[in-house]
């Protein structure tokens, strides 16, 4: 399995927008053991709890509170770090809540990714940047072939909307400004995560910790909805490795897919009945309709490029990261520690002994 190097990642100043976020959390963790000098922006964590208060992230960083949607504010704390590599993480990542404030979440997500990537063009030390977006960027005709980098961007919500407008700006940005500075600028499009410490609203594994946790049934809204469901590990190796590919090979910055192999898209039904198992006593029920705004039904990436250019391939199984997700939410509701239950999970993941699915 290729893996970040600490010969490139110590040493380096990071940029980490949204490192309060779930994914931020653990990507925090992970820089900090390859002995990276991380710099974080983002606002206070939006849930309660949060996996950034409970692991004492705050601890590990250089952590700054900024809006992205401030651009004078991101332009002067830009300046001030001057990172070596930038990871952007920072946005409105909830579909529903996107329909609930679409003006905040275009906001957020299109114009806080320009004003970052325009502080970004007056940084001497810059050479590598990787901004997330997500699968949902594509026009989605809930056909069955997973969605290529080359398909037709869209979005029927306006979280999906607002991050095919960010692949937009990212492409823009690439092209007008770091292509001539000679700095990579990839945009990282990642399926479903899942993984323990997540407290996001409306959020599968979350919602039926919360559920199991109190000893209530955890009722299941669109149980056919097919996702490319994979470990929170799985896509912040993949922004790892992109960061460290491109910079030593800046041709290759471009924007990438990151998800589970085909076979492995599966259906929210079936992962829970993977989950279920793993939580005594744990009781679902499924919905025969679906409530609330439009979602896609069906979703599935094509991961070809990111195999082929950077050498990625899934570590989890679908079942593996299912396991280790529930196990981590019901260790840590039973008084073991946020942050060595990240741990644990990182060094399995890890393990020389944990082949890549093929």
């Amino acid at each position: 399995m290729r893996t970040p190097s600490p010969g490139f990642w110590g040493g380096k100043k990071v940029l980490l927008t949204g490192h309060t976020g779930f994914k931020g959390s653990w990507l925090v963790m992970w820089l900090q053991q390859l002995g990276a000098e991380v710099v974080g922006m983002a606002l206070p964590p939006a849930t309660f709890p949060s996996l950034f208060e409970l692991a004492s992230v705050g601890s590990m960083l250089d952590s700054r509170a900024v809006d992205i949607r401030d651009a004078q504010l991101v332009a002067h704390h830009v300046k001030q770090i001057n990172p070596d590599v930038v990871l952007h993480l920072a946005a409105q990542a909830l579909v529903r809540e996107s329909y609930r404030q679409p003006v905040d979440t275009f906001a957020s997500n299109v114009l806080g990714t320009a004003h970052v990537l325009d502080a970004l063009r007056h940084c001497d030390r810059t050479r590598s940047v990787v901004a997330v977006t997500t699968d949902k960027v594509y026009q989605n005709n809930e056909w069955h072939h997973p969605y290529r980098e080359s398909d037709v961007l869209g979005g029927h919500d306006p979280y999906s909307a607002s991050k095919a407008a960010c692949e937009l700006v990212i492409n823009s940005y690439r092209s007008s400004f770091f292509a001539a500075k000679n700095v990579s600028l990839s945009s990282a499009r990642a399926g479903n995560v899942i993984g323990g410490g997540d407290w996001s609203a409306e959020r599968l594994l979350p919602d039926a910790a919360k559920a199991w946790g109190q000893g209530m049934a955890l009722e299941i809204r669109s149980p056919e909805s097919v996702r490319p469901w994979q470990h929170v590990l799985e896509p912040l190796l993949a922004y790892l490795v992109l960061a460290e590919e491109t910079w030593h090979n800046p041709a290759h910055a471009a924007a990438y897919n990151f998800g589970p192999l085909p076979h492995e898209a599966a259906t929210v039904r079936q992962v829970m009945e993977l989950a279920q198992p793993h939580w005594p006593g744990a009781q679902l029920i499924f919905a025969d309709h679906t409530r609330g705004p439009h979602e896609a039904g069906l979703l599935t990436l094509d991961t070809a490029k990111a195999r082929s250019v950077l050498g990625l391939a899934p570590r989890w199984s679908l079942a593996q990261a299912v396991e280790r997700t529930v196990s981590w939410y019901h260790r840590q509701r039973h008084g073991e520690d946020a942050a060595r239950l990240c741990r644990l999970d990182l060094l399995a993941f890890t393990s020389p002994f944990a082949e890549p699915q093929s």
